[in-house]
């Protein structure tokens, strides 16, 4: 693996554009632009406040940057320079924007959720979507861009509304039987929309795009219910992770249970591979593992370093005692996704903090467990194999794939936090975000990963 310098950063705002080419970050109220192959600067633009929020257009050629706090969003365009737009929402406020599919339509939610503002790029033409809801995931679109799904309220009564993106016209109005609609998210296939209740009422409801009601799924009652939903990219299954601690899986032919999965502290079975970090003693000889040199008026090197060590069952895991009387309890799935083949699932149980669970989802079973030393902060796939990349908030960067796991040091001067991650779509980069910086960590190719594989027992 090498590392790039290190860059100033901005509230963890940096973003990948969707063709690969470009890197944007925020430094306060600027905007900068780097070509990913050399990671110089291609564009610098200065925007009229701290920028809170910044998305790519679809087709990469646009960037907004919002402004929440001035009601402010300033869109620029990386092949005209020159051009830019300034959308003002006024004594309206703000408190979201984003790109429609399209790239030529900006979505601005207005402060209370009084209206969802949709400004048109091409005409200058303005629409308004009355009654948008107030919950954690109230907008969602289909993956070929065609439809948008809205969660409303009105009336006391939850609604969804089915848009047209290409000419904003209602498709379909219905509404659905939940207490209080909490998230909407359409399959990756555009065919089914999963729509969940509040973690009070324990419902997931499935639609088809003219508004049929497909089947409706309850695990169980009088107890908080879903806490986090997550589809396969091959829209073959929901996972439905709960405050019970466990993890349900639909099927797209029935959309009944399958299976579930627990999360127990103690594993005794001798088939799933406990992978331990541990710190050890600095030595001198790190095999193919190479790191660049240090650069120059880079601080010393740590005097510890960790690395995985494979746990003998029977292991217990570190929990958390959680306070139950306190709103947003820490225990149940709160993190759950898929790798990009389908084939695995990882999840994060709150009140066990610190690991990480893998699930071979072809055979339904555990497949690994990964525990850290520190809570896990996120993990994301590698968007092109089943890779999966974890930062807990130290200095290291972890990586799992069915060959073993990799604990890497991320070089530098003083501690670099990892607070956040992203990959490239390539998947041979990954963007490291701490508070006030980030940095590139370049991976070596498949080829090299599975040579130092072999060399390592097929443990890294």
């Amino acid at each position: 693996m090498n590392f790039s310098e290190v860059f100033k950063l901005s509230g963890l705002l940096c973003k990948f554009s969707p063709d690969g080419k470009y890197l944007a970050s925020c430094v306060q109220y600027r905007l900068v632009v780097r070509d990913v192959n050399t990671l110089q600067i291609v564009q610098l633009y200065t925007c009229l406040d701290q920028i809170q929020h910044i998305e790519w257009s679809a087709d990469s050629l646009f960037i907004l940057c919002a402004m929440y706090k001035r009601g402010l969003v300033q869109v620029w365009s990386l092949e005209q320079p020159e051009w830019h737009c300034k959308i003002d929402e006024g004594s309206a406020g703000l408190v979201a924007s984003c790109w429609s599919p399209d790239g030529r339509h900006i979505l601005n939610t207005t402060e209370f959720h009084l209206r969802i503002t949709v400004w048109s790029l091409c005409t200058k033409s303005v629409s308004y979507i009355k009654y948008p809801k107030a919950c954690l995931q109230g907008t969602t679109f289909t993956r070929d861009g065609r439809y948008m799904a809205l969660a409303e309220r009105r009336d006391c009564k939850d609604y969804v509304s089915i848009f047209v993106c290409s000419d904003w016209q209602l498709l379909r109005h219905f509404d659905t039987d939940t207490q209080d609609l909490t998230g909407i998210e359409w399959a990756p296939n555009g065919c089914v929309l999963a729509v969940w209740d509040t973690c009070l009422e324990y419902k997931v409801l499935l639609y088809s795009l003219d508004g049929r009601l497909l089947s409706a799924y309850s695990a169980y009652e009088w107890s908080l219910g879903i806490k986090s939903v997550a589809w396969s990219p091959s829209s073959q299954f929901l996972a439905v992770g709960s405050y019970d601690g466990k993890v349900r899986i639909l099927n797209h032919v029935t959309w009944k249970m399958i299976t579930e999965f627990e999360h127990p502290v103690a594993i005794n079975n001798p088939k799933i591979v406990v992978y331990k970090e541990a710190e050890k003693s600095p030595q001198l000889g790190l095999g193919c593992l190479s790191f660049p040199p240090p650069r120059a008026g880079a601080g010393p090197l740590p005097t510890s370093e960790s690395k995985y060590e494979i746990a003998s069952v029977p292991v217990s895991l570190q929990t958390l005692k959680p306070v139950t009387d306190r709103a947003n309890p820490k225990i149940g799935i709160g993190m759950l996704a898929f790798s990009p083949d389908s084939y695995f699932l990882a999840t994060r149980n709150d009140n066990v903090p610190n690991a990480v669970w893998v699930w071979d989802i072809q055979k339904l079973r555990l497949f690994a467990v990964l525990e850290q030393l520190s809570p896990v902060r996120t993990f994301q796939w590698d968007p092109k194999q089943p890779r999966l990349a974890i930062c807990t908030g130290g200095s290291r960067v972890y990586l799992w794939s069915p060959a073993g796991c990799l604990s890497v040091q991320v070089p530098g001067e003083g501690d670099f936090a990892v607070l956040s991650l992203c990959w490239h779509l390539s998947g041979d980069s990954i963007a490291l975000l701490s508070k006030d910086h980030f940095c590139l960590c370049f991976l070596e190719t498949e080829a090299a990963v599975g040579t130092a594989c072999r060399q390592l027992g097929g443990h890294m």
